[in-house]
């Protein structure tokens, strides 16, 4: 299997399969990571597909001198705080789930109510708050790959993950308990 720093150079020189390729690899991870960050279904479709359509036009710009994911996040975290900007998100349904099995119509609801309120946490956060909790919490990313997906230093991201999580604990204390 190709690394995607082989598939981008690929694309660089015009390879669209290997484009192809790049979206189908991170297409689930870019809907992810937009949908944590709005809450909107067609908004994170959107925002996915224009990160998408950003490294298709930049692929003759590219270089490898960070890994692909790294450069990937960059862009979508990018385009996310951007459309925060602008726009104001909306709650949307909670993320869907593929559990292995089907939990009772009251423990669903219970996490309805909890992702619910989660979201809603999120969606008053700051644009810069919400970005590294989406990073670090729902992504899995490091410390140094989200300072580079973020544009920022190793400490300034530390700082603001300290801040998000005092904010979002803050609105959830009632529902964390004592």
């Amino acid at each position: 299997m190709r690394s995607d720093e082989d598939l981008m150079s690929a694309v660089r020189r015009g390879d669209l399969n290997a484009f192809e390729e790049i979206v189908v690899r991170h297409q689930a991870e870019a809907w992810r990571v937009a949908y944590r960050f709005t809450g909107d279904l067609a908004e994170a479709e959107d925002l996915a597909q224009e990160a998408f359509l950003k490294i298709l036009d930049a692929a003759p710009r590219y270089r490898p001198t960070a890994t692909f994911r790294t450069y990937f996040y960059r862009i979508l975290t990018r385009l996310c705080i951007d459309h925060r900007r602008k726009k104001r998100p909306v709650l949307g349904d909670p993320l869907p789930d593929t559990p292995d099995t089907t939990p009772s119509p009251s423990v669903q609801a219970d996490q309805a109510d909890r992702d619910a309120m989660i979201q809603a946490a999120l969606n008053s956060l700051p644009a810069d708050y919400r970005m590294a909790l989406v990073l670090r919490y729902f992504e899995g990313l490091s410390g140094a790959e989200m300072a580079e997906a973020m544009g920022r230093s190793a400490k300034a991201v530390e700082r603001l993950l300290a801040r998000a999580r005092e904010s979002i604990e803050l609105q959830l204390r009632h529902f964390l308990g004592p």
